[in-house]
């Protein structure tokens, strides 16, 4: 059985970390680099990075942090924000990523995922997918649109639909951010998680509001997720990796990857 992955997730802008409840509203917790070196220590399968405000800024993503980071974690890095073309993903993997994820790039350009893929390798393509309850109806037979841009543009697309055509194009694996529970703390989409993971045959990861060791069991076991993705729980000091993939493994038998910490 392959096991369950905790990911943890720093969103970082000017060079710290950051965290909001649905894209608003942030705060600053910390040093990014210091950060993820702490997470990797305590037992995070895999760490993300967004720079959150590079797309917006019309830059690149901030290349010296990813190699800062890069030099301190040794688990799954992957990185997103800013990366506008091939060559903008080739110098983020050169310094140090493991993988790279795109959103609103893969929305306005799709064609970017198969280019990605064949540079790279798909294993190295992570499709970050926004996604908001919007009713079934005919356009939208999931009921949930995709939307970009910290949920302020809706695009059209289903978001069971973008998923399947994104596999189709070279994505190795989804992250899928629920806007409406994003650092609500109430717990994971599970209902579109699901149906994505469903539909895919790539791993889904969970994004969007997990506040308890039981929302992130949920993810696993109810949406089947392969993977979590967490920020507030740990950012705020009330949990620990090691100490909620114990919980995982302990109460809810779930196949994690347990550390001596």
């Amino acid at each position: 059985m392959l096991l369950k992955r905790l990911i943890v997730c720093l969103d970082v802008r000017s060079k710290r970390v950051t965290k909001g409840i649905k894209f608003k509203g942030n705060v600053d917790v910390g040093d990014p680099v210091e950060m993820a070196e702490r997470y990797c220590n305590d037992g995070a399968d895999e760490i993300v990075f967004y720079d959150i405000t590079a797309s917006a800024e019309k830059r690149p993503i901030d290349i010296e942090m990813v190699a800062a980071a890069a030099r301190r974690v040794f688990v799954p890095f992957t990185v997103g924000g800013g990366l506008r073309n091939v060559v903008d993903m080739r110098h983020a993997l050169l310094a140090g990523a493991d993988k790279v994820s795109l959103n609103s790039l893969a929305v306005e350009q799709p064609d970017i995922l198969h280019a990605g893929a064949l540079a790279f390798g798909r294993q190295c393509i992570v499709l970050g997918m926004d996604a908001r309850r919007v009713g079934k109806s005919l356009h939208f037979p999931s009921g949930y649109e995709v939307v970009t841009h910290g949920g302020r543009c809706p695009t059209g697309l289903d978001a069971v639909e973008w998923g399947r055509r994104a596999e189709a194009l070279g994505a190795g694996e989804i992250c899928l951010n629920a806007i409406d529970t994003d650092g609500m703390r109430t717990g994971y989409e599970l209902e579109i998680t699901r149906k994505i993971a469903d539909a895919v045959g790539i791993p889904v990861i969970a994004s969007g509001g997990a506040g308890t060791v039981e929302h992130i069991a949920d993810a696993f076991s109810t949406a089947t997720a392969d993977a979590a993705l967490i920020a507030s729980m740990v950012h705020s000091g009330e949990y620990t990796c090691s100490g909620i993939k114990k919980e995982l493994a302990e109460k809810y038998h779930l196949p994690v990857r347990l550390t001596s910490n």
